[in-house]
């Protein structure tokens, strides 16, 4: 697996977080990593972007962005408004390409959802996914709502003959309600693809070295990691609902 896709269900499920939580668990793993941001929107001259974010927590990987527009907005929307020339699918899959010929692992995180628009023709994260052949990540949130943007985003994967690897919990709370206590049994089987992780509430705030160290604790053994699921479902999940007679 050289390149994977990391995609979310929407805007702010924890998705650059979780790109550096896989990226940190690589690197820990002994693997040489890059992560590839398309497109940055909502950052100018200067200031950190997403790529930027996941070096700062997972240590020694390389960050490319091909473009970066400072209107936070769809990408095709902001490069439209400033003016500037849009990332295009093929210029996204020679770009990961490149850096596979230097790194063990290319992370290519993309800009909200699935199907946010890179340029105006419609091009997406999905279809640089398609050209690179790569396997994709959906990461997710845990409570109310999640099971339906997951299940969208696991079928349009399927009609687009896209590999699903699974689902990652951008953030699990560290008081979960009923609605993420349930998720977790639920997650799987909307995605019909295995939950691969959970990352903890806040776990961008922690500081670099502790991030770096945990991080394999969020993510199952196919990430580089340790995490269980089997164990964290039996810990988090309900019991089962008995029906009365």
């Amino acid at each position: 697996m050289p390149v994977l896709v990391i995609t979310g269900t929407g805007t702010e499920v924890g998705k650059t977080v979780a790109t550096a939580a896989v990226a940190a668990a690589a690197v820990a793993a002994g693997r040489s990593v890059a992560v590839l941001k398309p497109a940055q929107t909502g950052v100018g001259p200067g200031e950190r972007g997403d790529a930027d974010e996941v070096a700062r927590l997972a240590g020694a990987v390389t960050a490319r962005e091909l473009a970066r527009y400072p209107e936070p907005l769809a990408p095709a929307t902001a490069a439209l408004r400033a003016g500037r020339a849009p990332v295009r699918p093929h210029e996204v899959a020679e770009a990961a390409a490149k850096l596979t010929t230097e790194h063990d692992l290319v992370l290519v995180e993309g800009a909200g959802g699935l199907l946010v628009r890179f340029d105006a023709d419609g091009g997406t994260l999905a279809d640089a996914a398609k050209l690179l052949g790569a396997p994709v990540l959906v990461v997710a949130t845990a409570g109310l709502g999640t099971l339906n943007t997951t299940e969208l985003t696991a079928r349009e994967l399927r009609s687009r003959e896209l590999d699903l690897l699974g689902v990652v919990i951008g953030s699990w709370p560290t008081e979960p309600d009923l609605a993420c206590r349930c998720n977790v049994t639920d997650l799987p089987e909307a995605a019909g693809a295995p939950l691969l992780g959970a990352l903890p509430e806040a776990a961008g705030a922690l500081s670099p070295a502790t991030f770096r160290s945990m991080a394999p604790e969020w993510l199952t053994p196919c990430l580089n990691g340790t995490w269980n699921a089997e164990e964290f479902t039996a810990r988090e999940a309900p019991a089962p609902f008995a029906r009365g007679a």
